[in-house]
C-alpha cells in the first residue's frame, strides 16, 4: 500500500489498514554489539561528540523506503531494532567513521498514527531532526513552526500516471487530460495546481485516492497520482494484474515545487543545537550523495526494518534500486540551481512555493487566509548549516 500525500500529510482512513498488524517484541541487535568503524579523530569535522545529543533522534514521514536513504546510511552495523516502537538505533557512522554519538531514525505513516512531522517534533523535543516537506511546513507554520535546514530529495517524485493506451500515446499529462480524464488524488491540492493551469477542471476531480491499485487496474481511462521513485516499477513487475508500463510525468515539471523532506528543526533548535547543526548537516549532505553512490548497506537496513516492523508495508529490493536509478536519472537529487550547493534552499524558489500553494492549501482548508497572509518565507528555512563545497557535480 503506497503512501497517499496531500498538502506533506497523510489523509487517507483507508491506509490505516497498514498499522493494524500486532507488534513483536523487541528485537536483539542485528549485528555486533559495537561498531566496527573507526572512532573518528578528536575534534574533527566528523566528531560529534560533546557538541550532540549522546542520541541523535531522526523523523522521517513515512514507512522505510530508499527515498530516505541519508538517514538510514548513518546506522552503524551494531544497530538495534525495536519492533514495538518501530525504531532503529545504531552508532552514527559518517564517511566511515565513528561520530561518537548514536542516530535512531524513526519512520512516519502508520507507525505514528498518521501525525505530521511537525507534530511529532512538538510532542517529543528529542526529535532533532524531522522530514518536513515544504507545504507541510506552511501548514504548520502558525502553531508548529519548522524551519528546514538541508534539501535532501531537490525535486518531488510526485507524478500522474496513466494508461498509454487508453489515452492514444500520451506523454504529458496535458495530453492525457485532453480527453476529459478523470483524475484521482488524495485530497484537493494536486487538482488545484491543474486546474490553475487550466489542464483540467472541476469535472476530472476525484479525491477518492487510497493508495491501492484496484481503481487504476480496474479503470485505466484514470489518471493516477504516484511516485516516479515506486509506482512505474510496482505496476509492470509487481501486480500481475497490470503488468505493463505506465505513463507519466513529474508534477514538478508543472509547478509542483516544494522541496520533498528537507531537513528541519524546531526554531528553538537553532540557538540550542547550533553547534550540532554546523557538523550534522553536513554530514547529511554528504549521506545522500554517499548512498546514491553506494546504496546497497543502506538498502539492506531498509528492508531488514520493513521486514522486523511488520506493519503490512511491502517493499522490495526492486523498488529499492528503482527509487535510487529514478533519483539519479530524473534529476530529483541535484544541486541547487541557484547557488551550486547540494541541499541548499534557493530563495526565490522558496518564495514562489509560498505564493502558489498557500492559496490551494486555503481553498483546501488546510489553513487559514490570515495563517497564510502571515507566512514569512525566511522563516521556513536556512542555508547557514550547509557546508558550501559539497556537490553532487
Amino acid at each position: 500500500m503506497r503512501r497517499a500525500l496531500t498538502a506533506g500529510i497523510v489523509l487517507t482512513a483507508a491506509t490505516v489498514l497498514a498499522s493494524c498488524a500486532g507488534a513483536a517484541p523487541a528485537a536483539e541487535p542485528s549485528a555486533d554489539s559495537a561498531s566496527s568503524a573507526p572512532a573518528a579523530e578528536a575534534g574533527s569535522a566528523l566528531d560529534l561528540s560533546g557538541v550532540c545529543p549522546a542520541t541523535v533522534v531522526m523523523q522521517q514521514d513515512w514507512q522505510p523506503e530508499a527515498e530516505h536513504g541519508a538517514m538510514y546510511n548513518l546506522v552503524g552495523d551494531d544497530y538495534t531494532v525495536d519492533t514495538d516502537a518501530k525504531t532503529v538505533t545504531g552508532s552514527l557512522v559518517a564517511q566511515g567513521v565513528d561520530t561518537g554519538v548514536d542516530i535512531e531514525v524513526r519512520p512516519g505513516g502508520p507507525n505514528v498514527n498518521f501525525q505530521p512531522v511537525p507534530a511529532l517534533m512538538y510532542l517529543d523535543p528529542d526529535i532533532l531532526l524531522g522530514a518536513v516537506t515544504t507545504d507541510a511546513a506552511i501548514v504548520a507554520s502558525a502553531d508548529q513552526p519548522t524551519v528546514a535546514v538541508a534539501s535532501q530529495l531537490t525535486w518531488s517524485p510526485q507524478i500522474l500516471m496513466w494508461d498509454p493506451e487508453s489515452h492514444d500515446g500520451a506523454e504529458t499529462i496535458e495530453e492525457a487530460t485532453a480527453d476529459g480524464a478523470i483524475v484521482v488524488t488524495a485530497g484537493d491540492v494536486i487538482p488545484s495546481l491543474l486546474k490553475s493551469q487550466d489542464l483540467i477542471d472541476d469535472s476530472q476531480v476525484d479525491t477518492s485516492y487510497e493508495g491501492t491499485p484496484q481503481r487504476f487496474v480496474s479503470d485505466p481511462s484514470i489518471l493516477q497520482q504516484g511516485f516516479a521513485t515506486a509506482e512505474p516499477y510496482i505496476y509492470e513487475n509487481e501486480i500481475p494484474e497490470w503488468g505493463k508500463p505506465v505513463g507519466y510525468q513529474l508534477l514538478s515539471e508543472i509547478g509542483w515545487s516544494v522541496y520533498p523532506e528537507p531537513l528541519a528543526v524546531r526554531p528553538e533548535a537553532i540557538e540550542e543545537h547550533g553547534d550540532c547543526l554546523e557538523k550534522l548537516i553536513p554530514i547529511m549532505q554528504q549521506s545522500q550523495l554517499d548512498f546514491l553512490e553506494e546504496p546497497d548497506k543502506g538498502i539492506a537496513l531498509i528492508l531488514d526494518l520493513v521486514e522486523q516492523y511488520d506493519t503490512g508495508w511491502t517493499y522490495s529490493e526492486g523498488v529499492a534500486k528503482y527509487s535510487v536509478e529514478q533519483q539519479l536519472a530524473l534529476g530529483l537529487v541535484e544541486d541547487d540551481r541557484a547557488s551550486g550547493v547540494f541541499g541548499a534552499f534557493d530563495p526565490e524558489r522558496m518564495q514562489t512555493i509560498v505564493d502558489d500553494f498557500a492559496p490551494f492549501l486555503v481553498d483546501a482548508g488546510s489553513i487559514s487566509q490570515s495563517d497564510a497572509d502571515a507566512i514569512e518565507v525566511d522563516s521556513l528555512y536556512t542555508n547557514d548549516f550547509l557546508d558550501t563545497a559539497i556537490s553532487i557535480q
